[in-house]
């Protein structure tokens, strides 16, 4: 069980395990997720594991099954060197988001996540309103944010200064640390705040660095990058799946391939935590039912006439309101035809068994 500790099994999980299960069963964790297999460790050496056929059958949804960063109940074979899963421990964060396309289900990107690094390059990538939606899903996911803005080479200080002030005006309450993978500037800052037995995620559109980022942690050339693009001066996409690596001063860090969509599912928690400004002056409207749209009394309004809240940020706020509405009511009608799906199944099964 020492093993696992040191993979971050700390005492929240070890409260919340089945007794049952533990006694019949080894803790792991995922380190990584394929198509039809899995890679776990219990603290010693990757292994492939498989999902027993009960936990593969008797999931609902995606939510149900093992991602990067889960501990899982297992069984070990052949010297420890084949192992099958047969159950998910309760998940103390998770990383998630809407499945790309039209799908209205949930896609897991990583769990039991501490710290979410979320990276943008201080060049063309550096956007509020991308760097919104990443704070409302690591937000909702019941993770800390700490944002990181790479390529500080490739600008000035006076520009740099700039961007992390307009970051402090949406959230005056995260770490903000810029950095170089090529100079190596705050590297060793960066290092220097990962905690042994926390698990750290590395999130952020593809090409601004994170890959390279993990490289510069490891000190070596472990993971694949590619050169930056001269046309468009960008990295270009490297990372295609989710893994854990522990690192030498004992933390664990989980790279994660860059997001051309982040359509969220229902946030609430999120952007409430994201957005808690535009909550606090929606308080001090005249009227507690004010629609924030021409009534008198405003606060709102009145902040955004003011000059005091960006008029961008609130109409970044309602759109994600309305996807997380829209996705919420979509996915509650998609579990309730699964869920009638899966009875005539069994319905028929039981009929051809007579």
């Amino acid at each position: 069980m020492n093993n696992v500790k040191k993979l971050g099994y700390s005492d929240w999980f070890e409260t919340r395990a089945d007794g049952e299960k533990i006694a019949d069963h080894e803790v792991a964790r995922i380190v990584s997720v394929h198509k039809d297999s899995y890679t776990v460790t219990k603290g010693e050496g990757a292994i492939f594991a498989e999902l027993s056929g009960n936990l593969l059958y008797s999931s609902e949804s995606a939510s149900d099954l093992p991602t990067t960063g889960d501990w899982v109940y297992a069984d070990f074979y052949d010297d420890a060197t084949h192992a099958i899963i047969v159950g998910v421990l309760p998940r103390k964060t998770l990383l998630k988001r809407k499945a790309a396309g039209k799908l209205v289900d949930f896609q897991l990107i990583a769990a039991n996540i501490d710290v979410a690094f979320i990276i943008q390059s201080l060049n063309d990538n550096f956007n509020l309103r991308r760097l919104e939606r990443y704070l409302v899903m690591v937000n909702e996911g019941g993770i800390t944010p700490v944002i990181l803005l790479s390529k500080c080479d490739l600008t000035s200080k006076e520009d740099a200064g700039e961007c992390k002030q307009k970051i402090a005006a949406i959230a005056p309450n995260i770490a903000v640390i810029e950095f170089s993978n090529l100079s190596r500037d705050n590297i060793d800052c960066i290092m220097g705040s990962l905690e042994s037995e926390s698990t750290y995620c590395l999130l952020g559109s593809s090409g601004v660095g994170k890959t390279t980022l993990l490289n510069c942690i490891l000190g070596s050339t472990t993971f694949q990058t590619q050169p930056v693009s001269n046309i468009q001066s960008k990295g270009r996409h490297t990372t295609t799946s989710r893994q854990l690596v522990r690192l030498d001063c004992g933390a664990m860090i989980i790279d994660t391939p860059g997001m051309r969509e982040m359509g969220g599912m229902f946030v609430e928690e999120g952007l409430d935590a994201t957005f808690s400004d535009i909550l606090a002056l929606a308080e001090m409207c005249k009227f507690s039912n004010c629609s924030h749209n021409n009534e008198k009394g405003c606060a709102i309004l009145a902040a955004i006439k003011a000059g005091e809240l960006s008029e961008q940020r609130y109409r970044n706020h309602l759109k994600m309101k309305k996807e997380s509405e829209f996705n919420e009511m979509s996915y509650s009608e998609k579990r309730k035809k699964d869920k009638a799906f899966g009875k005539l199944i069994k319905a028929t099964m039981k009929n051809k068994k007579r």
